[in-house]
């Protein structure tokens, strides 16, 4: 078995100040990738997804470490990625002309029974998914849907249209009469 050099485990192999600059370029690299290109897939991971993140995870590792080798290095670097996650949720919270940056705007899939084909076309959604998307909500015919969100998470969010909640409405009081 060979021996541990203590010594180089836990001594900075990289300046932290480098560590410093390598993860807060890499992570704001790696937001606007996520933010401004594949946002839609952020709620919900394929398997090419999945792939697609082991894969930038390790590229983007090497570009964040420098290669460092000690534990304090790894320390440094991992602050500096959750300190500017938390400083952006922070600032994006406070302040909402930063959360129009950080967080993109809900995207309407439907609208008042009707396919929004541009948004579609733009996310990439297929008639599949779209269809998908509705029976999660218990939608069997988009005439039934007011309106149809792409939500920042990757999620959909469905509202029904007012007349099926008039006639529930109208149903739940005539049966209490």
């Amino acid at each position: 078995m060979p021996p541990i050099d203590w010594s180089n485990l836990f001594t900075f192999t990289v300046s932290p100040i480098e560590l410093v600059v390598r993860g807060t370029l890499t992570f704001f690299f790696l937001f606007c990738l996520f933010r401004f290109v594949v946002h839609r897939d952020v709620g919900a991971l394929g398997i090419s997804d999945l792939l697609v993140l082991v894969i930038i995870a390790d590229a983007s590792q090497n570009a964040m470490s420098g290669s460092y080798k000690s534990i304090p290095d790894g320390f440094v670097l991992i602050a500096t990625i959750i300190g500017w996650s938390l400083l952006l949720n922070y600032v994006s919270y406070r302040f909402p002309l930063m959360r129009r940056f950080v967080l993109p705007r809900p995207v309407c899939l439907v609208r008042d029974g009707v396919r929004q084909e541009h948004n579609l076309r733009r996310e990439l959604i297929s008639d599949e998914e779209l269809g998908e998307f509705m029976r999660e909500h218990g939608i069997e015919d988009l005439r039934d849907v007011r309106r149809a969100y792409l939500e920042p998470d990757g999620q959909v969010t469905v509202i029904r249209q007012r007349k099926n909640r008039e006639a529930d409405n109208q149903g739940r009081h005539r049966k209490a009469v």
